[in-house]
């Protein structure tokens, strides 16, 4: 049986690989509805000051197609508890590689006023779409 019942994730998804795969489907094996947001280009530029080298509305049907996800939603903000507001997920998934950073410590403490568990998931390590892009530069 799932621990949640809807669960959420975000990320922008850019070159698509094993690290983004295994969170979705460790996603997955703890929820029963798992919704991703994927960061629009804009959101992207605004907090990394570069563009996804996949247009958005691609990388959107990238992560809709794949098999864990049940729903697709954009993420204009990096504000979680917005999302929430919104989609009333029960759990929040996100990479260890996140823990302690100030952005997820105030997610927690908002989350916990609402009943709302941050679940941090293993980041898969030796790959990322920095080290794609790198890898065939």
């Amino acid at each position: 049986m799932k621990h949640y019942k809807i669960g959420y994730t975000t990320g922008v998804f850019d070159l698509f690989h094993i690290g983004h795969l295994n969170i979705l489907k460790r996603a997955k094996e703890l929820c029963e509805f798992l919704i991703v947001g994927v960061s629009t280009d804009e959101l992207v530029i605004e907090y990394k000051n570069k563009c996804p080298v996949i247009p958005h509305n691609e990388r959107i049907a990238i992560v809709g197609s794949i098999k864990y996800v049940d729903k697709v939603v954009n993420q204009i903000s990096r504000d979680k508890f917005v999302a929430w507001e919104e989609l009333r997920f029960d759990v929040m998934f996100v990479g260890d590689d996140w823990k302690g950073s100030p952005l997820f410590i105030e997610a927690e403490k908002k989350f916990h006023e609402v009943g709302v568990e941050v679940v941090y998931l293993p980041y898969t390590q030796g790959v990322s779409s920095t080290m794609v892009k790198q890898k065939i530069s």
